[in-house]
């Protein structure tokens, strides 16, 4: 019995080892925490698509939306652990959410990260009808009107959010958040003037921008954007800490094979270097300088560092 029992172990072993080495052998579900249409949504979409031919299996993209981005990162870290369910990971679900709410998971211990896939930089836009041209003309009307100039963001806890709540600390001036499910979402109530102003991935709000259907005031990063260089950044207009980029990565939960962690960060550093992928993301102000799993698991942790305290003093919820 003991030995058809260690034979049975062996066996199985060498199974699991067999199926790792194989890895994949049937398509991926990448998980977008976001709805569709926003930046989230574009990073995701852009590199499924890039994935599939290192992988050689098809990457499909579903949207879970809602609560920060933190009930699709738990959905994602209570499924299997076989590296066939993956996760668009971003400061709102792995950053802000668990310095402000108490979520079902430890992104120390249950989060694996492959590596970063996008960053780009905000930008600060409003209404046409506030008749402002500069931060500093935007903060003067808000002193004037307090509490009474509405700002719309992804949501809850998102980098909009915190970034609009950092601009109010800074510039001492009160503005009324309002959340929406994307940054899309919350797009045609800005374009009517329902919503005063945003801040926003660069890629949708230049669009808009351009057309002249609203104001870019400025980047929140700290060298001009190329998709908009005439557009200051907000260290140009006095606020050097405005600075908040918005960072997506690949992940996986927490766990994972190293051989199929090791696999996936191949095939990612393979994906990113595409020039389809590198062209695609250009054209949304976007890049990629480090998509390691190191770098992704440092820049985690730095940017926790950065944005906990404040979103603890902002005194963000997410619901």
């Amino acid at each position: 019995m003991k030995a058809a029992v260690a034979i049975g172990l062996v066996l199985a072993l060498s199974a699991g080892n067999a199926a790792a080495t194989d890895y994949p052998t049937r398509p991926i579900r990448l998980i977008v925490p976001f709805a569709a249409g926003g930046p989230t949504d574009v990073a995701g979409r852009l590199i499924a698509q890039a994935l599939r031919t290192p992988l050689g299996q098809p990457v499909y993209v579903e949207n879970r939306g809602g609560g920060g981005g933190v009930p699709a990162t738990e959905y994602v870290v209570n499924g299997p652990i076989d590296g066939y369910t993956l996760l668009v990971g971003g400061q709102s679900p792995l950053v802000i959410g668990p310095a402000v709410k108490a979520t079902r998971y430890d992104v120390e211990k249950d989060i694996a990260p492959i590596g970063v896939i996008w960053r780009s930089p905000q930008v600060l836009v409003v209404h046409p009808k506030l008749d402002v041209r500069t931060i500093a003309e935007l903060i003067a009307l808000a002193r004037k009107r307090p509490g009474k100039i509405n700002f719309g963001s992804a949501g809850n806890a998102t980098t909009p959010h915190l970034s609009l709540e950092l601009f109010k600390r800074e510039a001492g001036i009160d503005l009324v958040h309002v959340p929406y499910r994307s940054t899309g979402a919350g797009l045609p109530d800005l374009l009517s003037g329902q919503i005063d102003g945003a801040f926003g991935d660069i890629s949708v709000m230049t669009p808009h921008v351009l057309s002249g259907a609203l104001v870019g005031l400025a980047v929140t990063s700290k060298e001009r954007s190329a998709l908009r260089p005439d557009v200051a950044t907000t260290a140009e207009a006095g606020f050097p800490s405005l600075v908040g980029e918005n960072i997506y990565g690949l992940v996986a939960r927490g766990g994972l094979a190293p051989d199929i962690l090791a696999r996936l960060e191949q095939a990612l550093q393979a994906a990113v270097m595409d020039p389809d992928y590198r062209a695609g993301i250009a054209k949304q102000g976007a890049l990629v300088t480090d998509a390691s799993a190191e770098g992704y698991r440092t820049l985690l942790r730095s940017e926790a560092e950065r944005w906990g305290p404040i979103a603890r003093d902002a005194g963000l919820r997410i619901e």
